[in-house]
Parts: structure tokens; C-alpha cells; sequence
């Protein structure tokens, strides 16, 4: 009786608390899940428990039940607590995001830059009715990027293994494109929640308004200045992706299979939004389950070759 109540003062194992992390990386990672399948074990419970944290600071600062303020307060209740806790905390995530630190020499300092990027949109530098974040250009927009990605990228390859210090900018720029990507599929939604992630010098130059991309995601056809304007945002996607093609040999080989999987899946959606003539207003773009199946046993057999040839 008395060794239970210590276990429970102790909190779960660090086995039971990536196992808690998987189970949240499965329900909820969809596109990094598939990328998780191929690594490693050690390393897939290492990706899964960096995914569950990033979640739940995500959860926190998106969740409009609740007043803005009540969500400044409960990310700084659950930061505080994130900062004292340890291996033998009773929350799963912290067990095991404590462990893979340890693992792989991971610095508080990259998680509490992830948990930054995450608070952005509590604390907007400027606003145009008083409820979402703008950006005046591209510079201010990569900031938001590097915060949101970029660090993912950074901790992520932490945990891939790598010896070339080329790698870590590639990781950031390649956290860029995957960011950009999302900016560009999720625009009509993110207006919806008075969002606007695209820079305002950008839209201005092609003469278009936060309240036109407002009446965009409402139904208003799009015309040429508005393709043009996605268009060139998409364009850096691109160009970042780049910096994902180089970054591939220069990560451990038992992880460049994830790497590969996750990159092929972001840069699909890219594909699909340049299909469709950067229209992200009438169908959010997405790549389809089952070719997402045919992606990951692709990496799977990449995987294989990989740890057999060393």
C-alpha cells in the first residue's frame, strides 16, 4: 500500500510516460506522426514526447473558450510548472520531455523558445481591431516562423544526430518552408480567427488589405493580384525547401527516412496549393490519406535500406 502511494507521489515511469505521449502524437500529429513511424524506437518516443509539449502550449494559447487574458494566465501557470518540474514529475509530458533531454542533450533554453513562439499570438506587438497579430514584413514574419519552426527543426535534429554544424541553419530555413506552408493553407481559417499571417508590405504591394483577405475567406472571387500575391509567398516556400534537400545527407541514416517522409508530405501540400492556383479559399489543401500511406512505406523501405547498408 505504502509503495503505491510513493509510485503515484513519483509520478508515471518514463516507459509509461512516452507511452502517454505516443498515444497524443498519434491522435493529434497527423503529418509529423507518419515522419515519427520510421524512426527508430528511442528516437520516434523522443519525437513523440516533444510533440505532446508542443501541444500542450498549443492547446493553451488556442483555446477561445476562453478570454484572451485566462489563456496569458494558464500558459504561464503550466510554464512555471514546466520549469520546476523533473523526471519524477506526475505529469507524463514532463517525464518525458525530461528524459529526452537528457537523452539528447536538448536545452531548456530551445523548449522555453518553442513555448515563445507558441505565446506569440497572446501578446501581438500591433493589431488591426484589437484581436490578432500583423506582420509588417517578411523579417518580422521569419521571427514568427524561426519561434513557431524553426526551433522544432533545431530540437528535432538534435534528436536525428548529426555532426555538421551546416545542418543547424538548414533545419531552421527548412522549419521556414514548412511554416510558410501552413501560413498558406490555413489563410481563410486563420482570418476567421482575425489572424493574418501574411506580411502587410507584401499584400501591400500588390494593393490588397486585411479587409480583403477578410472577404476572401467569406466568399469573394479571387482575382489575379490575389493569386499573385500567395503566389510570391509561395515562392520562398520553395526556394526554403531547398534547405531541406541538403540538410538529408547530413543527418544520422537511421533518421533520414522521417526527415524524408515529413519534408515529402509538407512539400505535397505546397503542390496542391500551387495546383490549384494558390485558390486556398474554396478547398483547404491536404495530402490524401492513402497517399500518405504510399509516402510513409516508401520512407519504411528507405528506413530499412538505410540500417541495413549502415
Amino acid at each position: 500500500m505504502s509503495t503505491s502511494a510513493t509510485d503515484r507521489e513519483r509520478g508515471p515511469s518514463v516507459e509509461a510516460a512516452y507511452t502517454a505521449c505516443g498515444e497524443i502524437a498519434r491522435r493529434e500529429a497527423k503529418n509529423f506522426y507518419y515522419a515519427f513511424r520510421v524512426l527508430p524506437r528511442h528516437k520516434r518516443d523522443a519525437m513523440c514526447a516533444i510533440y505532446a509539449f508542443m501541444r500542450r502550449a498549443d492547446d493553451i494559447a488556442d483555446n477561445e473558450a476562453l478570454f484572451l487574458e485566462e489563456r496569458r494566465e494558464m500558459m504561464a501557470e503550466w510554464l512555471a510548472a514546466w520549469r520546476g518540474s523533473t523526471i519524477h514529475d506526475i505529469d507524463p509530458v514532463f517525464v518525458a520531455v525530461r528524459d529526452t533531454q537528457k537523452r539528447f542533450n536538448i536545452s531548456d533554453d530551445l523548449l522555453e523558445q518553442l513555448v515563445q513562439g507558441t505565446t506569440m499570438d497572446l501578446y501581438p506587438d500591433t493589431d488591426w481591431d484589437g484581436s490578432g497579430p500583423l506582420y509588417a514584413d517578411f523579417d518580422a514574419l521569419y521571427r514568427y516562423c524561426y519561434l513557431v519552426a524553426s526551433v522544432v527543426g533545431l530540437v528535432c535534429i538534435r534528436i536525428f544526430g548529426y555532426s555538421d554544424p551546416r545542418a543547424e541553419t538548414l533545419a531552421e530555413e527548412t522549419g521556414i518552408a514548412f511554416q510558410l506552408t501552413n501560413i498558406l493553407r490555413d489563410v481563410k481559417e486563420d482570418a476567421t480567427r482575425n489572424r493574418i499571417y501574411l506580411p502587410m508590405d507584401l499584400m501591400a504591394g500588390y494593393g490588397l488589405t486585411v479587409q480583403r483577405i477578410h472577404a476572401l475567406s467569406e466568399g469573394a472571387p479571387l482575382i489575379s493580384a490575389d493569386r499573385e500575391m500567395l503566389r510570391s509567398l509561395g515562392e520562398k516556400a520553395e526556394a526554403y525547401y531547398g534547405s531541406a534537400d541538403s540538410l538529408l545527407p547530413l543527418i544520422d541514416k537511421d533518421s533520414r527516412a522521417a526527415l524524408w517522409v515529413l519534408v515529402t508530405i509538407y512539400r505535397g501540400v505546397l503542390q496542391r496549393i500551387v495546383d490549384a492556383d494558390y485558390d486556398v479559399f474554396t478547398h483547404r489543401a491536404f495530402v490524401p490519406r492513402n497517399t500518405k500511406f504510399l509516402i510513409l512505406a516508401q520512407g519504411a523501405v528507405k528506413a530499412f535500406g538505410n540500417r541495413v547498408l549502415g
